[in-house]
């Protein structure tokens, strides 16, 4: 096994003796890039983003931003990370660097003042300023006061730059109007820009890594097949996906394994197919990866994609990753329990397929083996035509959910044939408001029926109080949000 080395701002340098839980933000602020910065540990302040080189969707590299401070440094043995001070280029001896055309806008706009948060912005700025779609707004228009996007999901410049790119990092004393002028004041990367220039070629191929430091193991397997080995020989052995949950348990509660199995990049997990009943998305593919490939063929998913965490997060975090963790109030689960989906499990003696309506059996605990992974989740053909997602937070985005509620209606003829409601955040696992949907299928879809099964929706799952929701409070929103859902059915269906 060769030595695990990691490619910082074009320069190669061992990942010795960092141990197996170090972060990529504790291992740059060591080495001197001290423009990476901690500001939650969490994944919230955008402060540590960096940026990471890896497959893209419309050139063979993307320049991805990600949060350094939930990535283990061994997770990218081999792989290519530029931070703000590889940005701007190097001057001749004794004069300043010229600053990358991120950073110039930034400066002249006033776009930092104390200057902890900037480094993070630019980073963030610049994976949207390399991102080869950008010269056209998903809905084709540009971003203004008044913009007619009235959920801001996608917010674009006249460049073409989604400010929602910026959804996870936040500026405590320069106020955002500066930043945004910036990001909508950039232009294209010259002909000649590297970085630019970096995209045509593919990105480093995951390495296969054994890296042992003072007892603890990190693993990445060279094969699916190699992993569920592992899992069936180790019982006490990790998963790590996209790391979002886990950099949180390590920054934070001082988790330390002594096995860790990282399989966010087997190729057998990130695989998009498409059948004549059904589209299979691997386990292993990120948010952003499934956004950008999928392109609005999912609606529902399509309306959970902005509505989960941020950019910096959708950059790592996965579906197997969200499912696998159990967690009651994950975002994917109750949009994933309406579109019906099942999982595929692997082990190392086969294959099952299990629903998710009948994955989840207990807080955090689900029908999965110890020995099996995520492989795909698997969404049904066709979809229910009637679809939205319903997220009740604090914040508008970047929050964790309150209440989280997903519809998926099959209304024929004014008469609703089928529903699905999946629900989050309103019970010890996520769960399918099965009351709600007897109330409603074989029923007008008309205001009686829908009030009627509105009250039993606020009756479904366990709510509880806590600090982010009162009971009382969760289940008033359950209720109103298929009112909500009515009212802008009907909206749409008159006004078309």
């Amino acid at each position: 096994m060769t030595e695990a080395r990691i490619t910082v701002n074009g320069q190669e340098a061992p990942i010795a003796p960092a141990a197996a839980h170090t972060t990529v933000l504790d291992f740059l602020r060591e080495r001197g890039l001290t423009g990476t910065k901690e500001g939650c540990a969490e994944g919230e302040c955008g402060a540590c983003s960096v940026l990471v080189a890896r497959p893209g969707v419309h050139k063979p590299t993307d320049w991805v931003a990600v949060n350094a401070c939930l990535v283990p440094v061994a997770a990218l043995d081999g792989q290519e990370v530029v931070t703000a001070e590889g940005l701007a280029t190097p001057g001749a001896p004794g004069t300043p660097p010229t600053l990358h055309p991120v950073q110039e806008e930034l400066a002249v706009r006033g776009g930092s003042q104390c200057g902890y948060c900037t480094p993070g912005f630019v980073c963030s700025m610049a994976s949207e300023y390399y991102r080869p779609d950008r010269g056209a707004a998903l809905d084709g228009t540009d971003a203004t006061d008044d913009a007619p996007d009235a959920d801001h999901r996608h917010e674009h410049g006249p460049n073409g730059f989604d400010l929602h790119a910026l959804s996870g990092n936040l500026c405590r004393c320069t106020g955002y109007r500066p930043i945004r002028d910036a990001a909508f004041a950039v232009g294209d990367p010259a002909a000649d820009d590297p970085l630019a220039r970096r995209r045509d070629q593919a990105p480093p191929e995951p390495v296969a890594t054994h890296y042992t430091q003072d007892g603890a193991t990190f693993l990445r397997p060279g094969s699916l097949a190699e992993a569920l080995r592992v899992l069936r020989e180790r019982s006490e052995a990790v998963v790590l996906s996209g790391g979002t949950d886990y950099g949180v348990e390590v920054n934070i509660r001082s988790r330390r394994e002594s096995c860790v199995v990282a399989v966010d990049r087997l190729p057998e997990l990130r695989d998009l197919r498409r059948e004549s009943d059904h589209i299979e998305i691997g386990a292993a593919l990120t948010l952003t990866e499934i956004e950008r490939r999928l392109d609005g063929e999912v609606p529902l998913l399509e309306a959970l994609f902005p509505q989960f965490a941020s950019r910096l997060i959708r950059n790592s975090a996965t579906l197997g990753g969200n499912l696998g963790t159990g967690s009651p109030i994950g975002d994917s689960p109750p949009v994933l329990l309406a579109l019906e989906a099942s999982l595929v499990l692997a082990a190392a003696d086969g294959e099952r397929m299990v629903p998710l309506a009948e994955y989840f059996t207990g807080y955090r605990q689900s029908v999965r083996r110890p020995d099996e992974l995520i492989r795909a989740v698997r969404i049904p053909l066709p979809q229910a035509p009637v679809t939205a997602f319903h997220k009740i937070a604090k914040r508008r985005f970047d929050d964790i959910s309150s209440v989280a509620v997903a519809f998926a209606l099959d209304v024929e003829d004014g008469t609703v044939r089928k529903a699905r409601i999946g629900l989050g955040g309103v019970a010890a696992t996520p769960i399918r408001a099965l009351a709600t949907e007897a109330a409603l299928e074989g029923r007008p879809w008309t205001a009686e029926t829908v009030e009627a099964a509105a009250r039993e929706l606020r009756g479904e799952g366990t709510p509880m109080d806590d600090h982010r929701a009162s009971a009382l409070y969760r289940s008033a929103m359950l209720g109103q949000s298929l009112l909500k859902l009515y009212a802008q059915t009907t909206t749409e269906a008159v006004s078309s």
